[in-house]
């Protein structure tokens, strides 16, 4: 089990899809920003700003990149890039764990 220590936590949640989707934000020892969060099955559209990173900690997804025709499936263990001013289609098969951090 990883453990974040001394980070700074938003209180605040981030509730989307009508709390399908939630996550907290964090601030990690290096100044970087992060979300871990709770996905239900379902098929969502993520936007983004920044480039982001999405690490699967555990379920199983199923994702399409803005401009890109294929599906690729993630699971536990595995991690995908999205482009910065972008958008992403994701569909959640089972209960998913994520990590998502925002690269600068």
């Amino acid at each position: 089990m990883e453990v974040l220590a001394n980070v700074d936590l938003v209180k605040k949640a981030n509730i989307y899809f009508n709390g399908n989707v939630t996550s907290r934000t964090f601030i990690d020892t290096d100044g970087s920003k992060k979300s871990l969060g709770i996905m239900m099955p379902g098929e969502y559209n993520f936007g983004t700003n920044e480039p982001e990173l999405m690490e699967i900690l555990a379920g199983e997804v199923e994702v399409k990149l803005a401009g890109e025709d294929t599906w690729n499936t993630y699971t536990e263990n595995t991690s995908f890039n999205v482009k910065g001013n972008s958008d992403f289609d994701i569909k959640v098969k089972t209960i998913t764990d994520y990590c998502c951090s925002y690269i600068k």
